[in-house]
C-alpha cells in the first residue's frame, strides 16, 4: 500500500523470491516508474487506487500487506478500518518506518525543541486520511492489531543521517522548516535562522526516530 516506486518490494522481494506482488498507489506516475524499474519481474501487478477505499484494493487475495512511511500519515479511524479488513481474512501486516516523534541532532541549536514540537504538531494534520496520527502511529497500530487478535512485534528502525547523506540532511531540515512555517506558530525569523544553522551543519549526524511493526494473525 502506498508503494511509490517500489522501495519496499525491492527490499523484501529477494527474501521471498516466489511471491506475487501487487503494488498499489494513487500516483500513476510513481507506478509507471515502479513498473519500469521492475520490468523483468512478471509476478507484479500495478494498481492505481485510492487507498481510502479499502474495498477496491483486493485485500482478500493477500497473505501479507506491507507499507513503508505511510501510517504516520493516517488517522486512527483509517487504521481501525484496515485492521478490521485484514483480520477478516487473517492477513498479516508489515509496516515499516513509522515516524515516532524523536529527532536528535548531534550539533544542537537552542530552537531544536520548539522546531521538533511544531513539526510533530504539523504531522498530526490531515494528509488525506483524516487527522493523522503522526508520532503516535506505531503505538496505535500495535494496540489496534493486538485488539484485533494479532501477534505484534515492534522494533526501532531509526534513520541516521550522517556525512554520507549531506543532501538528504539539507532536504530533511528544509522540509521540517517548511512544515513549521505552515503552522504559523513560530516567528519566521527564528525559523530562517534555525534553518540557516541546520543547513550549515549538514554532514553532522541527525537521528530521526522510526518504528517497524510486524502483525501476524494468531
Amino acid at each position: 500500500m502506498g508503494s511509490g516506486t517500489g522501495s519496499t518490494f525491492r527490499a523484501i522481494a529477494p527474501l521471498i523470491p516466489d511471491a506475487h506482488w501487487r503494488l498499489i498507489d494513487h500516483d500513476k506516475q510513481l507506478l509507471q516508474e515502479a513498473a519500469r524499474r521492475h520490468s523483468q519481474n512478471d509476478n507484479n501487478i500495478y494498481q492505481n487506487a485510492d487507498l481510502n477505499d479499502l474495498t477496491s484494493l483486493s485485500l482478500s487475495e493477500a497473505d501479507l500487506v506491507s507499507a513503508s512511511a505511510l501510517f504516520d500519515l493516517c488517522s486512527k479511524e483509517f487504521i481501525e478500518r484496515l485492521a478490521s479488513a485484514l483480520s477478516r481474512f487473517k492477513i498479516g501486516l508489515y509496516a515499516a518506518l513509522n515516524y515516532n516523534g524523536q529527532i536528535v541532532f548531534d550539533a544542537p541549536h537552542p530552537d531544536d525543541p520548539v522546531m521538533v514540537e511544531l513539526f510533530n504538531f504539523h504531522q498530526r494534520s490531515d494528509k488525506g486520511f483524516g487527522p493523522a496520527l503522526g508520532p503516535e502511529s506505531a503505538r496505535t497500530l500495535a494496540a489496534l492489531f493486538v485488539e484485533a487478535g494479532y501477534d505484534v512485534k515492534l522494533a526501532q528502525s531509526d534513520w541516521t543521517i550522517d556525512e554520507n547523506a549531506v543532501e538528504l540532511h539539507r532536504l530533511f531540515v528544509d522540509g521540517l522548516a517548511s512544515a513549521v512555517t505552515e503552522t504559523g506558530m513560530l516567528e519566521r525569523d527564528r525559523i530562517v535562522k534555525w534553518l540557516e544553522f541546520r543547513i550549515g551543519q549538514a554532514g553532522t549526524k541527525c537521528l530521526v526516530g522510526h518504528s517497524d511493526i510486524l502483525a501476524l494473525p494468531v
